[in-house]
């Protein structure tokens, strides 16, 4: 779905400017997204398969849930609005737990360039996997994995990407550290 959002520079300052996401990602242009992993006390981590239509990454157990934040939008409210979106997941603003930003810059084959500031949350499963319901358009699957495929992302196919592997690896140690606290 084509939706506005802000602008940032290089910095990941807000620019005052807005377009479409579609034309960001034509132009290379820095924008916001919500990284939010999903983990459950007994150490598993809730991946998303991605539906077969999407642009980038069709098919992949990717992040639990992600997505834009859109123009004018506070970052812990499109973080919200995106897990309810995409698997009927509803929390509160205290469940979020902010462990990061990232920049992230790639170019894909199909011509989309992702220039992003990822804001990377963790929040805490207190429902069933069975009681979630997943936006078809965006995800076919949903599953828990052992918390540590996080760590195990060269040996997997086709489970997140091994270039990412540092990412996901600091992931895994911020959730370690809230779950032994």
């Amino acid at each position: 779905m084509d939706e506005l959002i802000d602008i940032l520079d290089e910095q990941g300052n807000y620019t005052g400017k807005t377009c479409l996401k579609s034309e960001a990602h034509k132009k290379g242009l820095f924008h916001a997204t919500v990284h939010i992993w999903i983990f459950t006390k007994d150490k598993k981590i809730l991946l998303q398969k991605r539906a077969p239509t999407k642009k980038v990454f069709p098919n992949l157990w990717d992040i639990s849930v992600a997505g834009h934040i859109g123009a004018g939008e506070k970052i812990e409210t499109a973080a919200i609005r995106e897990i309810e979106e995409e698997i009927g997941f509803i929390i509160k603003e205290d469940q979020l737990i902010k462990i990061g930003n990232r920049k992230h810059k790639i170019s894909h084959e199909n011509g989309i360039q992702d220039n992003e500031f990822h804001h990377v949350f963790v929040v805490e499963l207190t429902s069933n996997l069975n009681e979630l319901t997943i936006q078809k358009s965006e995800i076919s699957a949903i599953k828990l994995y052992p918390l540590d495929t996080l760590t195990q992302t060269r040996k997997l196919k086709n489970i997140l990407l091994p270039r990412f592997h540092d990412y996901y690896c600091t992931v895994y140690n911020k959730i370690l550290n809230i779950l032994n606290n």
